[in-house]
């Protein structure tokens, strides 16, 4: 990626503000500042922390590292769209968050329930279109 320049990331589809990030993203790999490899043997929340201080990764974008990248079975993605509305469809008498909800009752296997939900949210989906 640091080889390639703005315009071949942008032609991608990626927007101007994205490419920064990826351009961001790229040096900090390249000066060591960011290690995938020590993101393996960080816990949960040092990992997250580490990447929440990278310009254009959110909590959402952390957790989803997290859990897909780096197989972590115990993750709820903060803010994902598809398993608030998912979980509310199942749970319509829910009071609380759905972070609260997963801290609960799904703890230490919150992204074995993530993928369960999104498995029902993307079958939902399909079965509309």
């Amino acid at each position: 990626i640091g080889r390639l320049s703005t315009r071949q990331i942008q032609s991608c589809g990626v927007t101007r503000q994205k490419t920064r990030y990826i351009e961001g993203l790229a040096i900090a790999v390249h000066e060591k500042r960011l290690s995938f490899r020590s993101l393996r043997s960080m816990t949960n929340e040092e990992a997250r922390d580490h990447l929440l201080q990278l310009p254009g990764i959110g909590p959402w974008t952390a957790d989803i590292y997290l859990l897909m990248a780096l197989k972590r079975p115990d993750v709820w993605p903060v803010g994902d769209i598809a398993l608030e509305n998912t979980l509310k469809r199942l749970k319509p008498s829910l009071k609380q968050s759905s972070i609260d909800y997963a801290k609960r009752y799904w703890k230490p296997w919150r992204s074995v329930a993530a993928r369960f939900l999104w498995h029902d949210y993307l079958c939902r989906r399909r079965s509309k279109s």
